[in-house]
């Protein structure tokens, strides 16, 4: 049986935070990290990605910006969005879910709950 590994592109410019999503992720999923927006488009620009996990506090561009430029491409406003952030305030995540990201998760963050809930967007079932 044949199992295609789906593509997660994590956004976050904490390299300590891309280190505890790809350990979380790594051996399901393969996981590209980007501390930027801008690294975020060129690793877009040649892969196909199933999954984003974004950060809203970022230099350049913030999560929501990023998320409005990705609403308007073509074939990247369908990729399932989760941001993943140190905002807990109610209107940071109802204006995520006005947004339409798929979930969000606050950190510091439980990689068992991070792992359910791209599971949850991916829509694959775990063993």
């Amino acid at each position: 049986m044949t199992h295609l590994r789906k593509t997660i592109l994590a956004v976050d410019d904490t390299p300590a935070i891309l280190k505890i999503i790809r350990g979380a992720l790594h051996d399901e999923f393969f996981v590209y990290p980007a501390t930027s927006v801008s690294a975020a488009m060129s690793t877009m620009a040649k892969t196909k990605i199933d999954l984003i996990l974004l950060d809203i506090e970022m230099p350049e561009v913030s999560g929501f910006d990023f998320m409005e430029l990705l609403k308007k491409h073509p074939t990247l406003k369908t990729v399932p969005v989760i941001f993943v952030t140190s905002h807990a305030t109610e209107d940071f995540v109802i204006k995520a879910a006005m947004m339409g990201a798929r979930d969000y998760i606050v950190k510091p963050f439980d990689t068992e709950v991070l792992r359910d809930k791209v599971y949850n967007a991916l829509n694959l079932v775990r063993i």
